[in-house]
């Protein structure tokens, strides 16, 4: 049975709960990019990102009965990478703090120290300095700040999603856009 591109996710989902592979594979086709991006934001880390990404899809594989067909798919899978790169935040302040008790050699140094392709471009300075502000940014800040500017979802969607008030969204804006001004 093949998953018609025009279904809407909502039909998508109950054909994947019943059984269709190809039903979830159109969801994930749908919402990849966008959730690519958005975790690619949040964490910095283009590898980490795509990780977490699919981690997010089998999760919502794993928990597709709970998904209410009458809300966006992309808020509801939005949350679940959210989630994700959270989880992963909390789990890297924990290794960086073990780094730095447990060096693991010059290996890790040099590493550590090597410039990425991208700081490397000069025309690409300012691009790279906005980022770096953005990841050094509270994860409470940088997440409204991706979800509401970069992404460009409406503030009550960001609101939900995040589960926090339409005026929590904007004073965390307001901060988060101070904060990179500094």
């Amino acid at each position: 049975m093949t998953a018609p591109s025009g279904d809407s996710d909502g039909a998508l989902a109950a054909r994947s709960i019943a059984g269709d592979d190809r039903a979830f594979a159109e969801i994930v086709r749908r919402h990849k990019q966008f959730l690519y991006g958005l975790t690619a934001r949040l964490v910095g880390n283009p590898d980490d990102a795509l990780d977490l990404v699919q981690e997010a899809f089998v999760s919502a594989h794993g928990a597709l009965r709970r998904y209410d067909p009458d809300r966006p798919m992309r808020t509801w899978l939005a949350r679940i990478a959210v989630n994700k790169a959270r989880d992963w935040q909390r789990k890297e302040r924990v290794r960086a703090v073990l780094r730095s008790i447990l060096p693991l050699g010059d290996v890790a140094d040099v590493a550590a120290e090597q410039v990425s392709v991208e700081q490397a471009v000069s025309d690409r300075a300012d691009l790279a300095e906005v980022r770096d502000r953005i990841a050094k940014m509270p994860a409470k800040l940088r997440e409204v700040l991706v979800l509401r500017t970069i992404e460009g979802l409406p503030q009550a969607q960001v609101a939900e999603l995040l589960g926090i008030s339409e005026k929590a969204v904007e004073t965390r804006l307001y901060r988060a856009r101070r904060h990179l001004s500094t």
